[in-house]
């Protein structure tokens, strides 16, 4: 690693954006092994040969590789899964970023040796979580979630464990590891690797009877701008950030080389090393890689409008000038076509030019945009056709003419393109820096030692020693120490590069050339051995096969694999997560057995104590969220929890967790591995299909459940969606658009409604409510024991009818009578659609 005390993290999406990463001065670089069970199941990634061949690159340049095992994983797929993991460590790979808990916990049993570290799609945001895992996983490195600010990044810290943080590039709207958006829209999930991005996609506020809240055309309110914090480094070492992200797994070569080697100039300075480029470089390269504009306010705790792009999704790139004239140069007719017999075609091709007047820089080939403001759906793209300075006028053709006015943007760097094809293919991508010493005595043979001058986080220097022939008197013009430096200083073909020299000499040494060149190759050979013999001394038993996985994880579950658990119809609770204590009362009289409210309900109603529901927590629990969360977890009481730092305050206090939805239990791994921490009940995913729920739950020792009526919470968002409107007025308690049933209105006219907390965090719900009431007596013939109607968004009277529902469902399934038909308007979900 260089001088600063924070690892560069790259990203590569494939083999020339890994060279980019390497060329650029990464660190560390974390990539994809394969296509499949990483969370950019669209980047290029890696096969065997590949992968092999960018780790033998990435180590004798002194960085380390991370592959990305980031999403959810079936129990068809964890033997898999596992083989992948295995295979990639032993081809090279440094650490295993890991989501599901499940395969964590195999990592951890079958392969200790393996260093994994927790995704950010883990959803993990305090010292309580990060201590979780710690303890429990004994993870190497947590990758915090991206909305933390610098003093609870500072205080997690404290726990001893690397932590990994968001550096650049693009932010998710929602709490990564939680969102459901892409998922409940479609057969594309984010926990899979294949999210739709529906953030992106622009949305009407609208009221009660469908009227927008916003003026003028549907914004993209669930639309971030891109995280930034090159200016905030020192703060970031400070806090005691380990490790420092970029994103960009799905970004070219030309963005990864830009943005790197910016970030890489900026942590040199910081160290107090001489920068390769100077600040205003470094933002002009970060502006001309691919950004919606840029925000750091998640660092000081903001999560404002000042951090949304309302106005579009796509690249802005760096203003450099407006149009002050335009000409149109007519119009002609393009013919094409008539080859083999076909049918030649003709289209008008209209022409123009404007007259751009830069404020700052552009370069030959850089890609313009030029965007009327008062219509910015006509913009249109041209390229610069030579060098101009700040103040010049450029001349650029276009298809059309462009009012005068128009603001112009450079969204692609012909030069940051061309410096990243440079490396694309090299064989050396970047050379590592060594010491060289020589020694050339009388009698002795030549001697070439070669140290490392840097090493990997907690590794010494690397030294390698080769020697030549007996050194002899001079017979005619004696050797000297320039020429020792000079031929031994010629590595260019090796992956090394000399920065300092200890030469010994005698006096009147004599010898060839060509014997000191070979001693040197000789010295580069043994140090490419060195730095690369832990990798190909490694060693792992070989991957289970499915059925002895199977095996491995029901005597971890303590069930026969032979005769699973199922439950009889009898054992089946409705139960109901409300928000106020008059649903409460009703849907106790309709059936429910148990009774949930969140955090907020709880905090906020007045509950007679005789009545007072279980404690449903929320999915987020940062350093913040403790005062009101922790004394809602009470010993021997049900607690729903939302993720681990719950979790563990839940078996700290002797409370009965019950896993919520939102934290990933896909396999029965994951299941063994909470329920032996302490969870008393499971609620699975809505992501799961009929055939997987039936199968965790027939071998689950806790109470398997699912919520089978109500709208899924499709995604958190630190941000206030009510924000759009422009209304807020900075008093959540005060705020009117609160109490109010708002949507989301897509393009289809389809309405995700939104609720906001006093915290200031939304909520966006699916567009169509979910009713597994026709599948009740296959669920609860396969051992789900709890049937959940999720009243949020219910009135009285509907959350009475949804509970009485799923009563008859379950009394006609214990009679063998017929499930009722799905309620119209109505949708099961994934149940018969299994995400890919």
């Amino acid at each position: 690693m260089r001088g600063s005390s924070i690892e560069l993290l790259a990203p590569a999406g494939g083999p020339e954006q890994f060279n980019a990463a390497l060329a650029a001065g990464a660190d560390a670089i974390y990539c994809g092994f394969g296509h499949h069970f990483n969370a950019r199941r669209g980047a290029e990634s890696f096969d065997a040969d590949g992968f092999a061949d960018a780790c033998r690159r990435a180590h004798l340049a002194g960085t380390r590789v991370y592959v990305t095992l980031n999403v959810v994983v079936t129990d068809a797929e964890m033997p898999r899964a596992l083989a992948v993991a295995r295979r990639a460590w032993l081809l090279g790979a440094d650490g295993l970023i890991i989501q599901d808990w499940g395969l964590a916990a195999e990592l951890r049993t079958r392969w200790p040796q393996m260093e994994v570290h927790i995704s950010t799609q883990a959803n993990v945001h305090d010292a309580r979580g990060v201590a979780w895992c710690r303890d429990r996983l004994r993870a190497a490195r947590v990758t915090l979630s991206r909305e933390l600010s610098l003093p609870e990044i500072a205080r997690i810290a404290q726990e001893g464990v690397e932590l990994e943080g968001f550096g650049h590039g693009a932010l998710c709207f929602c709490y990564s590891g939680v969102c459901q958006m892409s998922s409940q829209g479609g057969n594309r999930s984010a926990n899979r690797g294949l999210c739709a991005q529906p953030c992106r996609l622009p949305y009407d506020l609208v009221d009660e009877q469908d009227r927008p809240l916003t003026d003028g055309p549907a914004l993209r309110p669930l639309c971030p701008k891109d995280f930034r914090t090159i200016g905030r480094l020192d703060e970031l070492a400070e806090a005691g950030l380990a490790s420092l992200k970029i994103e960009g797994r799905l970004k070219g070569s030309d963005y990864v080389h830009a943005v790197v080697g910016a970030y890489r100039s900026a942590l040199d300075e910081l160290a107090g090393e001489r920068p390769e480029l100077a600040a205003d470089e470094r933002e002009r390269r970060l502006r001309r890689a691919f950004n919606r504009d840029f925000t750091d306010a998640y660092l000081d705790g903001r999560s404002g409008n000042e951090m949304m792009s309302y106005e579009r999704s796509n690249n802005r790139g760096e203003l450099v000038g407006r149009v002050v004239a335009t000409r149109d140069l007519g119009s002609s007719r393009v013919w094409r076509g008539g080859a083999n017999g076909g049918r030649e075609r003709s289209r008008t091709v209209s022409r123009a030019e404007v007259d751009i007047r830069l404020d700052e820089p552009v370069g030959a080939g850089d890609l313009l945009e030029v965007r009327p403001p008062d219509d910015p759906s006509q913009f249109l793209t041209t390229h610069a056709e030579r060098d101009a300075r700040a103040g010049e006028t450029l001349v650029c053709r276009t298809a059309r003419p462009m009012p005068a006015g128009c603001p112009v943007r450079v969204i692609r760097s012909q030069r940051a393109i061309v410096a990243a094809e440079r490396v694309a293919r090299a064989d050396v991508p970047r050379s590592r820096a060594v010491k060289v010493r020589v020694r050339a005595r009388l009698g002795q043979r030549l001697a070439i030692e070669l140290t490392t001058v840097d090493a990997m986080p907690g590794e010494r220097p690397t030294t390698a020693f080769a020697e030549g022939p007996v050194v002899e008197a001079a017979r005619t013009r004696a050797i000297s120490e320039q020429d020792l430096i000079e031929h031994v200083g010629r590595m260019g073909g090796s992956p090394f590069q000399a920065e300092s020299f200890e030469v010994e000499l005698d006096e009147g040494c004599g010898m060839r050339f060509s014997d000191v060149h070979k001693a040197r190759a000789k010295a580069c050979r043994a140090l490419v051995e060195r730095l690369l013999a832990p990798y190909a001394s490694r060693t792992a038993a070989k991957a289970p096969s499915e059925a002895r996985y199977r095996r491995d994880v029901a005597a971890a579950l303590g069930v026969p694999t032979a005769a699973p658990f199922a439950a009889t119809h009898t054992d089946v609770a409705v139960c109901a997560l409300v928000g106020d204590p008059e649903v409460a009362r009703a849907v106790r009289s309709a059936g429910a057995v148990r009774v949930y409210a969140s955090a907020e309900a709880l905090i906020t109603q007045a509950w007679d104590e005789r009545e007072r529901p279980c404690a449903w927590l929320d999915e987020v629990c940062r350093e913040g969220d403790h005062a009101l969360l922790d004394p809602l977890v009470e010993a021997g009481r049900p607690v729903g929890v939302g993720n681990v730092s719950e979790f563990a305050l839940a078996a700290e206090h002797g409370a009965k967790a019950e896993v919520r939805p939102c934290v990933p239990v896909h396999n029965a791994r994951a299941l063994a591995e909470l329920v032996d921490a302490g969870a008393a009940g499971v609620w699975l995913s809505p992501e799961l299909s009929l055939p997987e729920i039936r199968s965790l739950a027939a071998v689950s020792p806790v109470p398997v459940g699912i919520v089978a009526a109500g709208r899924a919470r499709a995604m958190t968002s630190e941000h206030c969606v009510l924000q759009v409107s422009g209304r807020c007025v900075d008093d959540c308690a005060r705020c009117t658009l609160r109490t109010r049933d708002l949507a989301l209105r897509d393009a289809k006219g389809n309405r995700h409604p939104v609720r906001s907390g006093l915290d200031g965090r939304s909520r966006v719900y699916a567009a169509s409510p979910f009713d597994a009431a026709p599948e009740v007596a296959e669920l609860v013939a396969g051992g789900v024991r709890r049937l959940l109607v999720d009243a949020t968004l219910l009135s009285t009277d509907e959350a009475v009818c949804a509970v009485r529902r799923l009563v008859r469902a379950v009394r006609a399934a214990r009679a063998g009578r017929p499930a009722p038909e799905r309620l119209r308007g109505h949708t099961a979900g994934h149940l018969h659609r299994p995400i890919d």
